[in-house]
């Protein structure tokens, strides 16, 4: 499946269903459109279609496109009720894998944990 990202990876998902007849170029515009994030980063940018049965996720690797795509045979991807009231979202590498794999976030909670604060910048004037 997706492995081999570290931490530094973002990953963003275009919430509203998305025509997956799209290769990688119409991909890539919607990407761009709706999240905003250059699609040539390097970071995962994640397309459900209408059922939400499929899934596309779209990457650039240091010299072309990547896609990835799962279709499933019953059921369908949860997301959770957040979700439905934007365009784009932020997820980290854990809830793109349960999400695949079929769990449902919604009803879920994240434990707090400890998180390096950002460094500071100062300005000199």
């Amino acid at each position: 499946m997706l492995t081999g990202w570290g931490r530094t990876v973002r990953i963003f998902v275009c919430v509203p269903p998305t025509d997956l007849r799209r290769g990688f170029d119409g991909l890539a515009a919607t990407a761009q459109t709706v999240t905003h994030q250059d699609p040539l980063s390097g970071h995962l940018f994640v397309f459900f279609n209408r059922r939400r049965d499929r899934v596309k996720i779209l990457y650039w690797d240091t010299s072309g496109y990547c896609l990835w795509y799962k279709r499933l045979e019953a059921g369908h991807f949860s997301l959770s009720g957040s979700a439905h009231n934007r365009d784009s979202m932020e997820w980290d590498l854990p809830q793109l894998t349960l999400i695949l794999e079929g769990i449902d976030l919604s009803d879920s909670h994240r434990q707090r944990r400890y998180s390096r604060p950002e460094p500071r910048v100062t300005s000199r004037t």
